[in-house]
């Protein structure tokens, strides 16, 4: 096999394979016996057809096309491997030479353009130490843990007054085009500032009484006028304040098991500062993380990062033509951001030399089956079919190696060493590492899980 690679970008390359005939000779008689199977030849028994009366039966062409099914995979990640080419999407692949009879010594050759990963260095971590932000417990964070419980217990009460931001309303709407109705609903209760429904609504309730009615001009969110520009009149039936519990002594017994404020809010805090050293495990992976990238070039590919906005603005309902242009940034800066962890996360597991074993790709997958209440079983075998397990097999990799390599760094707080065992683990436990690898990785985006939770989502909706 020859193998020559045209780099098109710093993240694209253009890959020409050249298969010599023995080679490809094995591909050619596998598609014959499978061929032999499926016709039936006078004389002869089916699957022991000889391989030259099945070139005559179905053709050569046919026999060729099907080898060359079997033979471009393998012969593309042989390729791959070869020149060291990191893949991030699909290739483009196309079958520039082919023989066309059994006699032609025409050899097989076949071109895959595909985005990369850029080739880059990644610093030494051997004696690696960083200093990393002290996670701390500020009375800030113990009243807005406060406030929360408090909302718990908030209920609502009618108000005689007009409506402002964070009231409930309850609200009749009439979308009209042209002056015909195209949807209406009655009886829809609202929290105003939301701004979880049409354009405009908010600021068309704010100042309206209950009884009151008035109209705006906005885009349709769905249904069969979606996208179109329609009046929608809409009517205020109630309006209801949130009314939350005074923060006292009585409070505290309503909502625990503590009789005073006082010690309502000391268990609140001790619960707050247990939680630090989770906060500092992912201060330090994101610190870890962080170092790795420091002065390296990483350029992402364009096409993936192009999918990947576009998924993003469709994740918030969005799309490219009516995104802001702040909106735009935004996601494109986040994608951005995560395809270079990605990217540095994966050349780290390399370099850590990680393996990954059924059983850690099983565990990582039965974890999102569980946050979905789902069969793991049922959901790994989805997963299978959808052809994402090698996405789930990558993910696993990458946090592995993240762990790996944290465990070889010193991560210091006011130039003191912090232990973030309980969090990293070791060698031998890392299939048993969920929970940790969990707190280390609370808020990060990997592909993998989404397209594992987006199966979740389908088979969730069938049921």
């Amino acid at each position: 096999m020859k193998i020559s690679v045209r780099n098109l970008e710093p993240t694209k390359a253009k890959l020409t394979v050249t298969i010599d005939k023995e080679e490809f000779d094995p591909y050619l008689d596998d598609a014959r016996k499978e061929i032999a199977e499926q016709i039936t030849v006078p004389g002869f028994r089916k699957g022991h057809v000889p391989g030259k009366l099945v070139d005559q039966r179905v053709g050569f062409q046919a026999v060729a096309g099907e080898a060359v099914n079997k033979a471009l995979p393998d012969f593309y990640t042989q390729a791959l491997q070869t020149k060291d080419i990191h893949p991030m999407a699909q290739p483009d692949v196309e079958v520039v030479e082919m023989p066309e009879s059994a006699s032609d010594d025409t050899k097989l050759k076949f071109t895959a353009t595909v985005e990369r990963r850029p080739d880059f260095e990644l610093p030494d971590i051997e004696g690696m130490t960083i200093e990393v932000e002290k996670a701390e417990v500020s009375d800030d964070d113990i009243d807005q843990r406060l406030e929360a419980l408090r909302q718990r217990f908030g209920t609502l009460v009618s108000v005689d007054r007009p409506a402002a931001k964070g009231d409930y309303v309850n609200i009749d709407l009439d979308a009209q085009i042209d002056g015909e109705s195209v949807d209406s609903q009655e009886g829809i209760s609202y929290e105003i500032g939301a701004g979880n429904m049409l354009d405009g609504l908010d600021e068309a309730l704010d100042g309206l009484s209950a009884g009151e009615e008035t109209s705006f001009e906005s885009k349709l969110e769905g249904g069969e006028h979606e996208g179109e520009n329609a009046l929608v009149k809409v009517k205020v039936n109630s309006v209801k304040a949130e009314e939350l519990p005074e923060l006292d002594d009585e409070f505290a017994q309503e909502a625990s098991e503590f009789d005073t404020l006082d010690e309502l809010k000391a268990e609140i805090r001790k619960n707050a500062e247990a939680d630090t050293l989770g906060m500092q495990a992912t201060k330090a992976r994101d610190a870890f993380i962080a170092r790795l990238e420091d002065g390296l070039e990483l350029p992402v590919p364009k096409g993936v990062k192009a999918d990947m906005i576009k998924q993003q603005l469709q994740s918030k309902g969005l799309t490219e033509d009516d995104a802001t242009a702040e909106q735009k940034k935004e996601a494109e800066d986040e994608v951005v951001k995560q395809l270079q962890d990605q990217m540095v996360l994966e050349a780290l597991a390399e370099k850590m030399d990680v393996q990954v074993a059924q059983s850690d790709v099983f565990n990582f997958l039965a974890s999102i089956a569980q946050q979905y209440g789902m069969d793991p079983n049922q959901f790994i075998s989805a997963i299978i079919q959808n052809g994402q397990i090698g996405s789930a097999v990558e993910e696993v990799a990458r946090s592995k190696g993240l762990l790996a390599g944290m465990r070889e760094v010193t991560f210091t707080v006011d130039g003191e060493p912090i232990d973030l065992s309980e969090f990293l683990g070791s060698d031998e436990n890392d299939a048993e590492q969920g929970a940790a690898e969990a707190a280390v990785e609370a808020d990060e985006s990997v592909a993998a899980a989404a397209a594992a939770a987006a199966v979740a989502d389908t088979l969730s909706a069938d049921e």
